[in-house]
């Protein structure tokens, strides 16, 4: 088992912590958080063992996982990294891309792995329909979630957007060619609203909404491509794959059949993949386990955080125009 150290004990901290003394691959060794009081509760609490300061947490295991505030991912990756630890990185990766490319060369000169918690590729929502997605050219992404103070240190676009950021990112197989976007204040000091429109080389666009003020919670996303249509609510756990297929000679008498205007027929078809139970957080850490214990590529390289954050920094960049 590798031994693991956490970086954080805020509310996502306390998961990843629960997570880790259940999991059968990895050996919970301790935490440090630089909030003394509440750190000590937790260790009280939950039995976890408490380290006095990050650098006797990193010496001490064989993986540290930076669960820390985004401004301070970096210099506690760097440490970890310099002191011959694998490194899993809440998303996003860092706060600045200089600061994502620095740990990726890191990482290299040492030869440990990383990996960046973008969870969302392990919703069984979206594992259920991924290998069905092929080559989409429209995507429509909505991500609104009812206001939380937590997050507001970042915009709306690295606290909530960056998740769909990645999501179509690791579907799209094109470069980025123009970006546009918008964001709206209401309650932060930074963006709580935001849209952007994302074009890709290879003609696909994708279109994305967030927003950290809704009156509900909402995480959908809609792939369009050649005779289909996938739906991934991220929420609810739920797929949908719509098709269409040249119609059968002699089709059912309720099959749904559309005609378009050059007199094509088409019968449209709908599944409901099944979308296995889990948890989406346990799996993330567990095949970053798996990929340094056969040292293998993990699912969510750094490299994919740092594209995902240049996107996102993109799109930030155009509220300034």
């Amino acid at each position: 088992m590798l031994k693991v150290g956490v970086l954080g004990a805020g509310h996502l901290g306390k998961i990843h912590l629960k997570l880790l003394k259940q999991s059968t691959k990895y050996n919970l060794v301790g935490f440090y958080d630089p909030f003394k009081e509440n750190a000590e509760k937790i260790a009280e609490e939950f039995g976890y063992t408490l380290y006095e300061s990050v650098t006797d947490l990193i010496n001490a295991v064989d993986v540290i996982d930076i669960v820390t505030p985004t401004l301070s991912h970096f210099n506690c990756a760097k440490e970890a990294i310099n002191g011959g630890k694998h490194v899993f990185i809440e998303k996003p990766i860092t706060n600045t891309l200089e600061e994502a490319e620095a740990i990726r060369t890191l990482v290299s000169q040492h030869h440990v792995k990383g990996q960046v918690g973008h969870v969302e590729r392990f919703n069984p929502a979206f594992t259920a329909v991924k290998n069905i997605i092929d080559n989409p050219m429209f995507i429509e992404c909505h991500r609104l979630a009812e206001f939380n103070p937590r997050g507001t240190d970042v915009t709306v676009v690295l606290d909530l957007m960056i998740h769909d950021i990645d999501i179509i990112l690791s579907v799209v197989n094109s470069e980025v060619k123009n970006i546009q976007a918008s964001g709206v204040s209401v309650i932060s000091d930074t963006p709580d609203i935001a849209n952007a429109r994302i074009e890709f080389e290879n003609g696909c666009v994708a279109n994305l909404t967030a927003s950290r003020i809704s009156l509900k919670n909402m995480r959908k996303t809609r792939f369009f491509q050649k005779d289909a249509y996938i739906s991934v609510d991220f929420y609810e756990k739920k797929s949908e794959v719509v098709r269409m297929k040249d119609v059968p000679k002699n089709p059912d008498e309720f099959a749904m059949i559309l005609q378009n205007a050059e007199g094509v027929k088409k019968q449209i078809y709908f599944e409901n993949p099944t979308v296995e139970s889990n948890n989406a957080i346990l799996d993330e850490l567990e095949t970053f386990a798996d990929a340094i214990n056969t040292n293998s590529k993990p699912i969510v390289t750094l490299t994919d955080g740092t594209k995902a954050l240049k996107v996102a920094h993109q799109i930030i960049d155009c509220f300034k125009k």
